[in-house]
């Protein structure tokens, strides 16, 4: 126990407590005179003087404002009060090195004489560390070189923990070729490596975008006999998949399925990253199924590649529902996230869930560049969202931000969203405002421009913007052909040379088809075989357009014998390809993507394959006959293929029925179709 002889007092001659030899007196404290302790466990308890002759009343000097407090140095409380006392000493030696340190200049001999001065007795390897990690963070450039005096200086036993607290700096600065100089140091000074060493320069390159070095000194951990640990097999499969080695990283992602390592949210990501870019989306989805059902729990960063994963899958509704959990588990979506839900939602179309992704942007005033906004524009292009594209045309011209403000793409997109709807004057309009901004009309631009105004019968105006074409020195391209090749389909017979002229201006072996197509004196098999030949010679994306567009182009100037002929041609070459199936319920025709004038011919040579069936009296019709014409926009028209297919069945008088459960089929049973192909003769099933 301890005793306060504060003073001589009435009090002192008490009796003390057995193994209390000390006397207490007790007095009030005031506020305005403060009175200092000082503790002591190495001296005896003081003795009670004789009170001096100036003491006051109480025994009390009047210039004393001092209190001894004496600690028995047996009491458990003795211990505590010197490692107290010590490490604060210990502390402010520690933070006046550091401070000292950190003020240096990047210079070995200011370096020197700071520590010197700091430390005159040798520092241990623990002091080495708080002052490398306090200093150093602030001045990096001075921790090699404080490296050096401690290593030099200090009682060290392991040198290596000393390289190891400079290098996690390094790694922290992403000082990479600072690195590799302490490390080659490292190994001249004899110092071997350990785990934690080859864990601190494999994250480091990884941090500063090298992989291929952090997979180099992965390979390198057997020499010194070191065996990686978790954290430095998650930091290298994650260096494997960006440095391209995508067999590596799943191979060591194996490894820890089969030892039944502990997966982190980092190893996880970075593996749907790779399947997602080698484009196994289905593995990317069976790997964050797998890491929630081991207990690993989701961060963002998961999540939005995830995101991103079945987005690029063309998987909207796994997206939706990975938001939704998401959402579920409170993680809070970044610009990332929004930006991972437009590409997802725009490239599928998704109109409702793309508008309502950008409306939440906006509400939450989050940047949204230029390249978001096009993207929702190209969408509702697409899918005429007229509303919705001039809102968000709008917001960009009202934009303060030079990122968001439209370009010539923005304008592009415009175009072909008025294009669409044969809206002429808004068309131009968005043309003018394009020239007016600075941007010349680009071939996207009058594409769609020659469209509108072929919807809406403008044939001189068709001419007019070919020949802004030439002027601006633009070359006609196979989707620009494949336009007027659309228009054509649609000109009326009078004044069908004006666009065959444009035709066989942009490409003339283009243009020497039509003009077969169009002379009723050709025979069809001259024109199969020119056709034959173009086709060949075409690049692949273009050769189902031209076949369905010159096969429109027969159908709406009656040359159905050169439409067959065109058609049989491009099954030869397998443009088209399973048109026809059967099974032994059911025969079937697929005109999904197929043009209107396209889908008549093939149903035209269908029903005279059933005919030749049936007279042929073999193995006779199926039970069910289906046509196939999906149920979505028409690339070919303003509407569904299915809405015009059933108006002409219903012309021919065909027994084919929508079906009530499959959207986009039309049915009928064997016994009304031979009643009906019984009833007339196959040259007669399609009157065009």
């Amino acid at each position: 126990m301890a005793s306060l002889p504060l003073c001589r007092s009435p009090s002192s001659l008490l009796p003390s407590w057995p193994h209390r030899p000390v006397s207490a007196s007790f007095h009030p404290k005031s506020p305005s005179s403060p009175v200092a302790a000082h503790v002591s466990v190495q001296d005896p308890p003081p003795q009670d003087p004789a009170p001096p002759a100036d003491s006051g009343p109480n025994g009390t000097s009047p210039g004393s404002n001092t209190r001894y407090l004496w600690v028995n140095p047996n009491s458990p409380r003795a211990a505590g009060v010197v490692r107290a006392r010590a490490g604060s000493g210990r502390r402010s030696r520690l933070a006046s090195a550091a401070a000292a340190l950190g003020a240096c200049e990047p210079d070995e001999a200011d370096v020197a004489a700071a520590l010197e001065a700091a430390f005159p007795e040798p520092p241990s390897e623990q002091d080495a560390v708080i002052v490398l990690n306090t200093a150093a963070a602030a001045r990096p450039e001075t921790a090699a070189l404080a490296l050096r005096w401690f290593l030099a200086n200090a009682g060290v036993r392991r040198k290596v923990i000393l390289y190891n607290v400079v290098l996690k700096l390094l790694r922290k600065k992403r000082r990479w070729s600072e690195t590799e100089a302490l490390w080659g140091e490292m190994l001249r000074d004899g110092v071997q490596p350990d785990n934690a060493t080859f864990s601190t320069v494999i994250s480091c390159a990884r941090a500063c975008g090298l992989p291929s070095k952090a997979v180099e000194w992965f390979e390198k951990m057997p020499e010194f006999g070191c065996s990686p640990d978790m954290l430095t097999y998650s930091a290298v499969i994650d260096a494997y998949g960006r440095a391209g080695n995508a067999e590596a990283a799943l191979r060591l992602y194996d490894r820890a399925r089969a030892e039944k390592w502990q997966l982190d949210p980092v190893i996880c990501s970075t593996v749907i990253k790779i399947h997602s870019t080698t484009g196994n989306f289905d593995g990317a989805l069976n790997v964050f199924e797998e890491m929630k059902a081991a207990g690993v729990k989701p961060n963002l960063v998961v999540y939005n590649t995830m995101l991103d994963a079945m987005g690029r899958a063309m998987r909207p509704w796994v997206v939706k529902t990975i938001h939704r959990e998401m959402v579920d588990q409170q993680v809070q979506p970044s610009k990332a996230t929004y930006s991972c839900l437009l590409h997802a939602y725009t490239r599928a179309r998704y109109g409702e869930d793309a508008m309502a992704v950008y409306r939440l942007m906006k509400d939450e005033a989050m940047d949204i560049d230029v390249v978001h906004y096009n993207m929702l524009l190209s969408m509702c292009a697409d899918i005429g969202y007229v509303d919705d594209a001039e809102e968000i045309f709008r917001d960009m011209k009202a934009s303060m931000d030079s990122r968001s403000k439209p370009d010539s793409w923005s304008y592009s997109s415009m175009v072909t969203l008025y294009s669409s709807t044969a809206n002429v004057l808004g068309a131009e309009g968005i043309l003018n405002e394009m020239v007016g901004a600075g941007f010349k009309p680009n071939i996207f631009v009058l594409t769609s421009l020659i469209r509108c105004y072929g919807k809406a019968g403008r044939t001189d105006d068709v001419v007019r913007s070919f020949d802004m074409l030439e002027e601006l020195g633009i070359s006609p391209d196979d989707r620009f052909c494949g336009c007027l090749l659309s228009v054509a389909g649609n000109t009326p017979a009078e004044e069908l040379g004006k666009v065959i002229n444009c035709i066989e201006r942009s490409n003339a072996q283009l243009g020497a088809v039509v003009k077969l197509l169009v002379d009723r004196s050709a025979s069809s098999e001259s024109f199969r075989e020119a056709a034959s030949e173009l086709l060949s010679s075409a690049r692949g994306v273009v050769k189902m357009p031209y076949c369905n567009c010159l096969m429109d182009l027969c159908v709406n100037l009656n040359q159905m014998e050169k439409a067959c002929a065109l058609l049989d041609a491009a099954q030869q070459l397998g443009i088209y390809a399973n048109i026809q199936t059967r099974t032994q319920t059911q025969w079937s025709l697929h005109l999904r993507g197929l043009s209107v004038g396209a889908a008549r011919t093939t149903l035209h040579v269908w029903m005279n394959d059933l005919y030749t069936v049936l007279q042929n009296g073999g193995e006779g019709l199926p039970p069910l006959l289906g046509i196939h014409t999906g149920q979505g926009k028409n690339t070919y028209s303003d509407r569904g293929l299915a809405a015009m297919f059933e108006a002409h069945l219903k012309e021919l008088d065909a027994p084919f029925h929508e079906a009530p459960d499959k959207a986009g089929w039309f049915l009928t049973t064997s016994v009304a179709a031979k009643h009906w192909l019984e009833t007339k003769k196959a040259s007669e099933l399609v009157a065009v």
